[in-house]
């Protein structure tokens, strides 16, 4: 069942993510799967199931060898056994909890009452801010990661945001892990066992966004466990702690630079960094073929009450 670069399938995205890899897993009852686009929140995401599944800790080394990438290739030769047989060493003592940015049925759907009891944790957000934030974020991995890849980096990077809209999101076709995200959990947005989370809703109110978490996972945080968990979920404090979210127990090279990972963490920004109007017109236009569905699209790029 070893897979190399070269027999992977393709996809639009990088060479170390790899979806197919997900079908391979043995689920258990009680995992838990945060499934979220790039630069939408993921990390943040991964922390916050994390604390409120151990009552709020700051002593984990990284969060990504408590909460695993089930779709990561640490280096090319990797085989599929590799993290099968991480996922079947994590304890029982608590649920599993999984990072992955594929949407069904690249990530397996277990329909509530049919099958494995997974639930499921999705996040959106703006797409144009997910775009402008996944450029700095792809030119801050390291030169020894792209070399691992034998990749040249400027495949991958440009120095500013339309270059790289331009020059290698549209030519790949990349707007569909936003709309294509987006299109393939939209019909399951009411199952029993998926909650929709949009990160607008996750900056304004942080206590009640990780309530509206902990409810969804039966999870009641003791009085003294709360202020805890709501200190480690917060920006600044995994600003200042940077170095647990950056991955680096998994791969055998640094994958990112120091404060990647991390950034600024701020809604509404992108014509800052770099969105002009005629691209945040072109991406919606290709966004709605992706996902023909106003309403959808519509509460993709603002939130609010989920129709």
């Amino acid at each position: 069942m070893t897979e190399t670069a070269e027999e992977a399938p393709e996809h639009n995205g990088p060479p170390w993510i790899r979806p197919e890899r997900q079908q391979h897993i043995e689920w258990r009852d009680d995992d838990i799967v945060i499934s979220v686009p790039v630069k939408s929140g993921t990390t943040w995401t991964m922390n916050i199931v994390y604390q409120l599944l151990v009552g709020g800790n700051a002593g984990f080394d990284d969060v990504y060898a408590e909460v695993p990438w089930i779709e990561f290739v640490s280096r090319p030769d990797q085989p599929v056994e590799e993290l099968l047989d991480l996922l079947a060493s994590m304890p029982a003592s608590r649920p599993r909890a999984f990072k992955t940015h594929s949407a069904p049925p690249d990530i397996p759907f277990f329909k509530a009452g049919t099958g494995k009891r997974v639930r499921y944790i999705v996040v959106f957000r703006n797409p144009e801010e997910s775009l402008v934030s996944f450029r700095p974020f792809l030119g801050q991995h390291t030169d020894a990661w792209f070399d691992l890849w034998q990749m040249p980096k400027e495949e991958m990077t440009r120095d500013n945001f339309p270059d790289f809209y331009n020059e290698i999101v549209n030519p790949r076709g990349m707007q569909g892990m936003l709309f294509g995200f987006l299109a393939a959990w939209w019909p399951l947005r009411h199952e029993s066992n998926v909650l929709f989370m949009h990160y607008n809703e996750m900056k304004q109110d942080q206590r009640g966004s990780l309530q509206k978490i902990a409810g969804f996972l039966d999870i009641e945080p003791s009085p003294t466990d709360w202020p805890k968990i709501l200190e480690y979920t917060s920006f600044d404090w995994m600003k200042r702690h940077e170095e647990k979210f950056e991955a680096h127990s998994v791969p055998p090279v640094p994958i990112l630079q120091s404060g990647a990972m991390i950034r600024k963490g701020q809604a509404g920004q992108s014509r800052a960094e770099g969105m002009t109007e005629e691209i945040a017109a072109h991406l919606r236009e290709v966004g709605s073929t992706i996902c023909p569905i106003p309403e959808a699209v519509e509460w993709f790029y603002t939130g609010g009450p989920l129709p």
